[in-house]
Protein backbone atom coordinates (compact mmCIF):
# COMPACT_ATOMS: atom_id res chain seq x y z
CA UNK A 1 0.00 0.00 0.00
CA UNK A 2 1.38 3.30 -1.25
CA UNK A 3 -0.05 5.29 1.97
CA UNK A 4 1.34 5.56 5.58
CA UNK A 5 -0.73 4.89 8.93
CA UNK A 6 -0.72 6.87 11.92
CA UNK A 7 -0.03 5.35 15.41
CA UNK A 8 -2.78 3.76 16.60
CA UNK A 9 -4.81 3.96 13.32
CA UNK A 10 -6.58 0.39 13.11
CA UNK A 11 -9.25 1.74 9.88
CA UNK A 12 -8.96 -0.95 7.22
CA UNK A 13 -5.97 -2.30 8.20
CA UNK A 14 -5.10 -4.65 5.60
CA UNK A 15 -4.90 -1.34 2.42
CA UNK A 16 -7.13 -2.90 0.57
CA UNK A 17 -9.55 0.15 -0.31
CA UNK A 18 -6.14 1.22 -2.46
CA UNK A 19 -6.47 -0.94 -5.72
CA UNK A 20 -3.24 -1.76 -8.27
CA UNK A 21 -3.59 -0.63 -11.81
CA UNK A 22 -1.58 -1.88 -14.18
CA UNK A 23 -1.14 0.39 -17.33
CA UNK A 24 -1.97 -1.21 -20.93
CA UNK A 25 1.03 1.38 -21.84
CA UNK A 26 4.08 -0.43 -22.15
CA UNK A 27 7.48 0.75 -21.87
CA UNK A 28 9.70 -0.27 -25.07
CA UNK A 29 13.58 -0.69 -24.66
CA UNK A 30 15.45 2.14 -26.68
CA UNK A 31 16.22 0.93 -29.81
CA UNK A 32 20.01 1.53 -31.88
CA UNK A 33 19.54 2.36 -35.50
CA UNK A 34 21.01 0.40 -38.35
CA UNK A 35 22.92 1.46 -41.44
CA UNK A 36 24.17 -1.57 -42.72
CA UNK A 37 21.16 -2.18 -44.96
CA UNK A 38 22.19 1.73 -46.55
CA UNK A 39 25.69 1.26 -46.98
CA UNK A 40 25.45 -2.34 -48.68
CA UNK A 41 24.65 -3.61 -51.92
CA UNK A 42 21.87 -6.72 -52.43
CA UNK A 43 22.62 -7.69 -55.57
CA UNK A 44 22.42 -10.76 -54.84
CA UNK A 45 19.72 -11.04 -52.88
CA UNK A 46 17.05 -13.15 -54.54
CA UNK A 47 19.95 -15.98 -55.43
CA UNK A 48 20.21 -17.67 -52.27
CA UNK A 49 17.53 -20.05 -50.70
CA UNK A 50 19.53 -21.48 -47.70
CA UNK A 51 21.97 -21.82 -45.49
CA UNK A 52 25.11 -23.30 -47.05
CA UNK A 53 24.04 -21.72 -50.29
CA UNK A 54 27.31 -20.05 -52.21
CA UNK A 55 26.51 -17.21 -54.84
CA UNK A 56 30.14 -17.49 -57.56
CA UNK A 57 30.56 -13.91 -58.92
CA UNK A 58 32.94 -13.24 -61.89
CA UNK A 59 35.52 -10.56 -62.24
CA UNK A 60 35.47 -8.36 -64.80
CA UNK A 61 38.19 -9.62 -66.95
CA UNK A 62 41.28 -7.66 -67.56
CA UNK A 63 41.92 -6.71 -70.74
CA UNK A 64 45.79 -5.46 -71.97
CA UNK A 65 46.56 -2.70 -74.89
CA UNK A 66 49.67 -2.74 -76.87
CA UNK A 67 51.26 -0.23 -78.57
CA UNK A 68 51.00 -0.52 -82.78
CA UNK A 69 52.73 0.25 -85.34
CA UNK A 70 51.89 -0.05 -89.08
CA UNK A 71 52.30 -4.03 -90.33
CA UNK A 72 52.12 -5.11 -86.58
CA UNK A 73 50.86 -8.73 -86.28
CA UNK A 74 47.98 -8.68 -83.67
CA UNK A 75 47.99 -11.26 -81.17
CA UNK A 76 44.37 -11.78 -79.61
CA UNK A 77 44.66 -12.29 -75.64
CA UNK A 78 42.79 -14.95 -73.70
CA UNK A 79 39.90 -13.84 -71.66
CA UNK A 80 40.21 -14.49 -68.09
CA UNK A 81 36.96 -16.00 -65.89
CA UNK A 82 37.88 -15.53 -62.35
CA UNK A 83 35.33 -15.84 -59.91
CA UNK A 84 35.02 -15.74 -56.26
CA UNK A 85 31.90 -16.57 -53.57
CA UNK A 86 29.25 -15.30 -51.19
CA UNK A 87 28.57 -17.89 -49.50
CA UNK A 88 25.52 -18.12 -47.31
CA UNK A 89 26.46 -18.83 -43.76
CA UNK A 90 25.00 -16.83 -41.22
CA UNK A 91 21.96 -18.02 -39.25
CA UNK A 92 20.09 -16.98 -35.83
CA UNK A 93 16.69 -17.61 -34.81
CA UNK A 94 14.41 -16.69 -31.76
CA UNK A 95 11.64 -18.60 -29.72
CA UNK A 96 9.71 -17.98 -27.15
CA UNK A 97 6.03 -19.47 -25.82
CA UNK A 98 2.74 -17.95 -24.61
CA UNK A 99 0.64 -19.89 -22.27
CA UNK A 100 -2.79 -19.91 -22.94
CA UNK A 101 -4.10 -18.70 -19.57
CA UNK A 102 -1.28 -16.06 -20.01
CA UNK A 103 -2.87 -14.71 -22.63
CA UNK A 104 -6.44 -14.88 -21.76
CA UNK A 105 -5.99 -12.77 -18.70
CA UNK A 106 -3.00 -10.31 -19.73
CA UNK A 107 -3.88 -7.32 -19.86
CA UNK A 108 -1.33 -6.36 -22.77
CA UNK A 109 -0.51 -8.48 -25.81
CA UNK A 110 2.64 -10.17 -24.98
CA UNK A 111 3.16 -11.84 -27.91
CA UNK A 112 2.98 -8.62 -30.16
CA UNK A 113 5.48 -7.05 -27.81
CA UNK A 114 8.07 -10.30 -27.87
CA UNK A 115 7.51 -10.67 -31.54
CA UNK A 116 8.73 -7.09 -32.36
CA UNK A 117 10.93 -7.14 -29.54
CA UNK A 118 12.41 -10.15 -31.34
CA UNK A 119 12.53 -8.72 -35.08
CA UNK A 120 14.81 -5.72 -33.68
CA UNK A 121 17.43 -8.36 -31.82
CA UNK A 122 17.46 -10.01 -34.87
CA UNK A 123 18.20 -6.99 -36.86
CA UNK A 124 20.33 -5.32 -34.11
CA UNK A 125 22.54 -8.83 -34.26
CA UNK A 126 22.95 -8.43 -38.04
CA UNK A 127 23.78 -5.28 -37.97
CA UNK A 128 26.90 -5.70 -35.29
CA UNK A 129 27.84 -8.44 -37.32
CA UNK A 130 28.12 -7.04 -40.76
CA UNK A 131 29.83 -3.60 -39.78
CA UNK A 132 32.56 -6.04 -37.45
CA UNK A 133 33.11 -7.89 -40.85
CA UNK A 134 33.52 -4.82 -43.07
CA UNK A 135 35.73 -3.01 -40.57
CA UNK A 136 38.11 -6.44 -40.47
CA UNK A 137 36.58 -7.76 -36.60
CA UNK A 138 34.81 -10.25 -35.69
CA UNK A 139 32.43 -10.56 -32.29
CA UNK A 140 33.01 -13.09 -29.16
CA UNK A 141 29.65 -13.44 -28.26
CA UNK A 142 26.10 -12.56 -30.44
CA UNK A 143 24.53 -9.09 -29.55
CA UNK A 144 27.95 -7.36 -28.85
CA UNK A 145 30.13 -5.22 -31.29
CA UNK A 146 33.06 -7.26 -33.02
CA UNK A 147 35.89 -7.33 -30.45
CA UNK A 148 38.61 -9.56 -32.57
CA UNK A 149 40.29 -9.03 -35.25
CA UNK A 150 38.87 -11.54 -38.34
CA UNK A 151 40.51 -14.78 -39.19
CA UNK A 152 37.93 -16.41 -41.14
CA UNK A 153 37.58 -15.79 -44.89
CA UNK A 154 33.72 -16.08 -45.81
CA UNK A 155 34.52 -17.90 -49.94
CA UNK A 156 37.00 -17.03 -51.74
CA UNK A 157 39.21 -14.29 -51.46
CA UNK A 158 37.53 -11.28 -54.19
CA UNK A 159 41.68 -10.04 -54.33
CA UNK A 160 44.60 -12.07 -54.21
CA UNK A 161 46.69 -9.87 -52.20
CA UNK A 162 43.95 -9.38 -49.44
CA UNK A 163 44.69 -10.89 -45.90
CA UNK A 164 42.20 -13.51 -44.06
CA UNK A 165 39.84 -10.44 -43.04
CA UNK A 166 39.35 -9.74 -46.67
CA UNK A 167 40.83 -5.96 -46.39
CA UNK A 168 43.22 -4.44 -48.23
CA UNK A 169 46.61 -4.08 -45.35
CA UNK A 170 47.40 -0.56 -47.49
CA UNK A 171 43.97 0.55 -46.61
CA UNK A 172 43.91 0.13 -42.70
CA UNK A 173 45.13 3.71 -41.67
CA UNK A 174 47.07 3.48 -37.67
CA UNK A 175 48.89 5.81 -35.74
CA UNK A 176 52.23 5.36 -38.48
CA UNK A 177 49.86 7.03 -41.06
CA UNK A 178 50.23 10.45 -39.89
CA UNK A 179 53.54 11.34 -39.97
CA UNK A 180 53.06 14.79 -37.63
CA UNK A 181 52.27 12.06 -34.57
CA UNK A 182 55.46 11.67 -33.73
CA UNK A 183 55.05 10.09 -29.75
CA UNK A 184 57.08 7.11 -28.78
CA UNK A 185 54.22 3.97 -29.07
CA UNK A 186 54.84 2.08 -32.05
CA UNK A 187 53.61 2.55 -35.05
CA UNK A 188 50.49 -0.46 -35.79
CA UNK A 189 49.01 1.17 -32.36
CA UNK A 190 45.60 3.18 -32.80
CA UNK A 191 45.50 6.71 -33.86
CA UNK A 192 44.86 9.03 -30.97
CA UNK A 193 42.03 11.60 -32.24
CA UNK A 194 41.47 14.99 -30.89
CA UNK A 195 40.06 17.88 -32.11
CA UNK A 196 42.33 20.76 -33.55
CA UNK A 197 40.28 23.93 -32.19
CA UNK A 198 40.25 27.07 -34.64
CA UNK A 199 43.32 29.33 -34.37
CA UNK A 200 45.84 26.66 -34.53
CA UNK A 201 48.78 27.75 -36.38
CA UNK A 202 50.61 23.78 -36.41
CA UNK A 203 49.71 20.24 -37.54
CA UNK A 204 49.45 18.78 -33.69
CA UNK A 205 52.84 16.30 -33.15
CA UNK A 206 50.62 13.93 -30.63
CA UNK A 207 47.04 13.43 -32.34
CA UNK A 208 45.42 14.04 -35.44
CA UNK A 209 42.20 15.85 -35.70
CA UNK A 210 39.13 14.03 -37.21
CA UNK A 211 38.51 15.89 -40.34
CA UNK A 212 42.77 14.49 -41.02
CA UNK A 213 41.49 10.69 -40.14
CA UNK A 214 38.24 11.28 -43.28
CA UNK A 215 40.59 13.50 -45.24
CA UNK A 216 42.92 10.83 -45.55
CA UNK A 217 40.43 8.10 -46.17
CA UNK A 218 39.29 10.02 -48.81
CA UNK A 219 42.64 10.31 -50.46
CA UNK A 220 42.78 6.30 -50.10
CA UNK A 221 40.02 6.20 -51.75
CA UNK A 222 40.69 8.61 -54.75
CA UNK A 223 44.36 6.83 -54.92
CA UNK A 224 41.70 2.90 -56.07
CA UNK A 225 40.24 5.06 -58.37
CA UNK A 226 37.05 4.55 -56.35
CA UNK A 227 34.08 6.56 -57.36
CA UNK A 228 33.25 9.48 -55.59
CA UNK A 229 29.38 9.31 -55.96
CA UNK A 230 28.06 6.16 -53.43
CA UNK A 231 31.33 6.77 -51.11
CA UNK A 232 30.19 6.12 -47.36
CA UNK A 233 31.48 6.85 -43.90
CA UNK A 234 30.50 5.05 -40.39
CA UNK A 235 31.66 6.93 -37.57
CA UNK A 236 30.50 5.87 -33.65
CA UNK A 237 29.09 8.23 -31.12
CA UNK A 238 33.16 9.52 -29.46
CA UNK A 239 34.05 10.11 -33.13
CA UNK A 240 31.38 12.14 -33.84
CA UNK A 241 31.69 14.28 -30.54
CA UNK A 242 35.19 15.41 -31.08
CA UNK A 243 34.17 15.86 -35.08
CA UNK A 244 31.55 18.36 -33.24
CA UNK A 245 33.88 19.97 -30.87
CA UNK A 246 36.12 20.40 -33.79
CA UNK A 247 33.73 22.74 -35.22
CA UNK A 248 29.81 22.73 -34.96
CA UNK A 249 29.27 23.96 -38.32
CA UNK A 250 29.65 20.00 -39.67
CA UNK A 251 25.83 20.04 -38.07
CA UNK A 252 24.17 23.07 -39.72
CA UNK A 253 22.53 22.24 -42.93
CA UNK A 254 25.19 24.37 -45.02
CA UNK A 255 27.73 21.53 -44.09
CA UNK A 256 25.35 18.73 -45.72
CA UNK A 257 21.96 19.03 -44.77
CA UNK A 258 21.89 17.58 -41.45
CA UNK A 259 18.14 18.18 -40.68
CA UNK A 260 16.90 14.39 -41.60
CA UNK A 261 17.64 11.70 -39.26
CA UNK A 262 17.53 8.55 -40.70
CA UNK A 263 19.07 4.64 -39.96
CA UNK A 264 21.88 6.55 -38.42
CA UNK A 265 22.46 8.98 -41.04
CA UNK A 266 23.95 12.44 -39.63
CA UNK A 267 25.70 14.17 -42.76
CA UNK A 268 24.65 13.89 -46.26
CA UNK A 269 28.23 15.19 -47.44
CA UNK A 270 31.78 15.42 -45.41
CA UNK A 271 34.55 15.17 -47.44
CA UNK A 272 32.25 13.26 -50.06
CA UNK A 273 30.88 10.73 -47.80
CA UNK A 274 27.53 10.29 -46.21
CA UNK A 275 28.15 9.87 -42.76
CA UNK A 276 26.44 7.87 -40.68
CA UNK A 277 26.85 7.41 -36.66
CA UNK A 278 26.58 3.95 -35.04
CA UNK A 279 27.02 2.31 -31.73
CA UNK A 280 27.57 -1.31 -33.19
CA UNK A 281 31.03 -0.54 -35.02
CA UNK A 282 34.11 -2.82 -33.51
CA UNK A 283 35.28 -1.91 -30.16
CA UNK A 284 38.39 -3.81 -28.56
CA UNK A 285 38.43 -3.49 -24.89
CA UNK A 286 37.40 -0.47 -23.68
CA UNK A 287 36.94 1.14 -26.56
CA UNK A 288 37.45 4.08 -28.39
CA UNK A 289 36.27 6.52 -25.38
CA UNK A 290 39.69 5.23 -23.70
CA UNK A 291 41.78 8.82 -23.34
CA UNK A 292 45.84 8.90 -24.29
CA UNK A 293 48.37 9.68 -26.92
CA UNK A 294 50.59 6.87 -26.55
CA UNK A 295 50.67 3.26 -26.15
CA UNK A 296 47.04 2.38 -27.10
CA UNK A 297 46.61 -1.45 -28.55
CA UNK A 298 44.40 -3.04 -26.14
CA UNK A 299 41.56 -0.33 -26.42
CA UNK A 300 40.47 1.59 -29.20
CA UNK A 301 37.60 1.60 -31.82
CA UNK A 302 37.20 1.29 -35.33
CA UNK A 303 35.68 3.38 -38.21
CA UNK A 304 35.01 2.35 -41.66
CA UNK A 305 34.33 4.13 -44.87
CA UNK A 306 33.54 2.83 -48.58
CA UNK A 307 31.54 2.63 -51.54
CA UNK A 308 28.04 1.05 -51.72
CA UNK A 309 29.54 -1.20 -54.44
CA UNK A 310 32.14 -2.59 -51.88
CA UNK A 311 30.04 -4.89 -49.54
CA UNK A 312 27.31 -7.14 -51.11
CA UNK A 313 24.55 -9.02 -48.54
CA UNK A 314 22.13 -11.35 -49.37
CA UNK A 315 19.86 -12.16 -46.20
CA UNK A 316 16.23 -12.98 -45.35
CA UNK A 317 13.55 -14.25 -42.99
CA UNK A 318 13.72 -18.06 -43.74
CA UNK A 319 11.31 -19.01 -41.61
CA UNK A 320 8.72 -17.32 -38.67
CA UNK A 321 5.92 -19.37 -37.31
CA UNK A 322 3.80 -19.81 -34.88
CA UNK A 323 2.78 -23.37 -33.45
CA UNK A 324 1.02 -25.38 -30.58
CA UNK A 325 3.61 -26.76 -28.10
CA UNK A 326 3.12 -30.00 -27.34
CA UNK A 327 4.27 -30.27 -23.81
CA UNK A 328 1.74 -27.68 -22.65
CA UNK A 329 -1.07 -25.34 -23.72
CA UNK A 330 0.60 -22.91 -24.77
CA UNK A 331 1.85 -21.39 -28.41
CA UNK A 332 5.11 -20.83 -29.91
CA UNK A 333 6.52 -18.46 -32.13
CA UNK A 334 10.00 -18.83 -33.55
CA UNK A 335 11.97 -17.46 -36.53
CA UNK A 336 15.04 -17.32 -38.27
CA UNK A 337 17.49 -14.70 -40.10
CA UNK A 338 19.56 -16.37 -42.80
CA UNK A 339 22.10 -14.14 -44.09
CA UNK A 340 25.35 -13.80 -46.25
CA UNK A 341 27.75 -10.98 -46.89
CA UNK A 342 31.34 -10.56 -48.76
CA UNK A 343 33.59 -7.94 -49.49
CA UNK A 344 33.52 -7.48 -53.65
CA UNK A 345 35.79 -4.90 -53.39
CA UNK A 346 38.63 -4.27 -50.82
CA UNK A 347 40.12 -1.50 -52.77
CA UNK A 348 36.74 0.74 -51.96
CA UNK A 349 37.13 -0.09 -48.28
CA UNK A 350 39.02 2.29 -45.46
CA UNK A 351 39.26 1.61 -41.99
CA UNK A 352 41.04 3.46 -38.90
CA UNK A 353 41.77 2.16 -35.66
CA UNK A 354 41.69 5.42 -32.93
CA UNK A 355 41.29 6.60 -29.47
CA UNK A 356 40.35 9.92 -27.93
CA UNK A 357 42.85 11.45 -27.19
Amino acid sequence: MAFTSAAGHTNLPNGNFSSVIYSKKVQLAFRKSTVAGDITNSDYFGEIAAQGDTVKIIKEPEISVSSYARGTQITAQDLDDEDFSLVVDKANYFAFKIDDIEEAHSHVNFMDLATNRAAYRLSDQYDQEVLGYLAGFKQSSLHTSADTVNNITNGTLAVATAGSDELLSSMKLRKDSFGNITTASAGNHSIPVAARLPGAQALPTATASPAMVVARMARLLDQQQVDKAGRWLVVDPVFMEILADEDSRFFNADFGESGGLRNGLVLNNFHGFRVYTSSNLPAVGTGAGTTGSANQNANFGVIVAGHDSAVATAEQINKTETYRDTDSFADIVRGMHLYGRKILRPEGIVTAKYNAA
